[in-house]
């Protein structure tokens, strides 16, 4: 029986694996500078090209920023740049104005198995759900329903969702802490039902887009879980390939 060969990892991932770990225990917070590429260099005890390259694909991967002629920066939700990235829903008109988030409910409950599944907690554990409506120039476009660990978002009530005037991401960045990493969304077409129609203003069976999402942070750890319905007579899901 032949053994497999062990696996090689190149020595950029390696330095990127140790600047994520950086980045995981909140030794460089997000919006704040990380050390130059020649400091990273001696402290890892490699070349400055190994450090670049190793940065270079955390800033594609949207985890770091290069600011020209400033230095390199953890990414934050708090950039303007970066409400799009997870907000796929663009007018038609092309404006990108910011979208107006309108906590509708906030409560605590028990996870059941799908919440338990997707969250990757135990059955029965605390959980958060709130529910919110999207609005764009002021017109209802995403009904979302959000489940999250009752461990990690201690202290979310409606009061504090309705005290918050950024986007959601940036209130659990900032509270609580979290980074979003990466999300996983599934999509398909489904008709407006009664709740639906009225709270997105639009007749019964109209079709809407359902996104489910399961969004990570740092080691890959799944802490939302959302699933949401999508009007789009006047909005279209725009995703960059490549």
């Amino acid at each position: 029986m032949s053994q497999e060969a062990p696996t090689f990892s190149p020595l950029y991932r390696q330095i990127k694996a140790l600047i994520l770990q950086a980045l995981e225990s909140g030794e460089w917070r997000p919006g704040q500078a990380i050390p130059s590429e020649q400091e990273l260099a001696s402290r890892f005890s490699v070349s400055q090209g190994t450090v670049r390259k190793a940065i270079d694909e955390m800033a594609a991967e949207n985890l770091l920023v290069r600011k020209q002629g400033k230095g390199t920066y953890v990414a934050s939700h708090n950039d303007p740049r970066a409400l799009f990235r997870f907000l796929r829903l663009v007018p038609m008109d092309g404006d990108l104005s910011h979208p107006q988030s309108v906590p509708l409910d906030c409560w605590r409950a028990k996870a059941g198995q799908e919440a338990s599944r997707m969250l990757g907690i135990e059955l029965g554990a605390p959980i958060i759900i709130v529910r919110r409506l999207l609005k764009f120039a002021n017109k209802p476009v995403v009904i979302d329903e959000i489940y999250l660990s009752g461990e990690i978002f201690q202290g979310l009530t409606a009061e504090v969702l309705q005290g918050w005037s950024g986007s959601l991401y940036s209130l659990f960045e900032t509270r609580f802490g979290l980074r979003m990493i990466r999300a996983q969304e599934r999509i398909r077409a489904v008709a407006a039902d009664r709740n639906a129609s009225e709270a997105l203003k639009v007749a019964e069976g109209t079709p809407l887009l359902s996104v489910e999402r399961v969004t990570y942070t740092y080691g890959d750890k799944p802490v939302e879980w959302r699933r949401g319905l999508y009007s789009t007579a006047e909005h279209f899901y725009l995703n960059e390939l490549s």
